[in-house]
């Protein structure tokens, strides 16, 4: 699993022309699912994205995690993240995930997290459109271990 995690001060997913997540101040987590990825690989990444200190303390330093300071997590599936991009002029998806896993580790992924903050999502699969404002900007890709 890749997930690329920005802290945000405001986001939100818009499928048809509806918004069908948005956050405040939070992290939104782009979640690209490979094909070796399985249940074990969900718990993990997880509680690395809530508890990674991204948010600063009043000197500036990234000392605060979204669980310490309350904040959201909207989550967007991202097949694009696990393609491969080392040779040639076009991405290989070979990869990522088939769609029907990806899709059950996907809300594996909601409800593991929802246990532990508040969490919105945009739609899996679906043409969706995010509007984000980044914090900083503060990015980073967190790739889960394998089971």
């Amino acid at each position: 699993m890749r997930a690329l995690i920005q802290r945000v001060s405001s986001a939100s997913v818009v499928v048809d022309h509806q918004i069908v997540g948005a956050i405040n101040l939070g992290v939104l987590v782009f979640l690209g699912i490979e094909r070796d990825d399985s249940a074990d690989s969900v718990e993990p990444i997880v509680d690395r994205i809530i508890n990674y200190r991204i948010f600063s303390d009043s000197e500036g330093h990234m000392s605060y995690s979204l669980l310490d300071i309350s904040a959201s997590l909207l989550l967007v599936s991202q097949f694009t993240l696990v393609a491969n991009t080392k040779k040639g002029t076009r991405p290989s998806f070979s990869p990522a995930a088939n769609p029907e896993v990806a899709r059950d580790l996907y809300n594996l992924f909601i409800d593991n997290a929802s246990k532990k903050c508040d969490v919105h999502s945009g739609v899996f699969g679906a043409d969706m459109k995010v509007n984000l404002c980044n914090e900083g900007p503060v990015t980073f890709l967190l790739e889960g271990s394998r089971q």
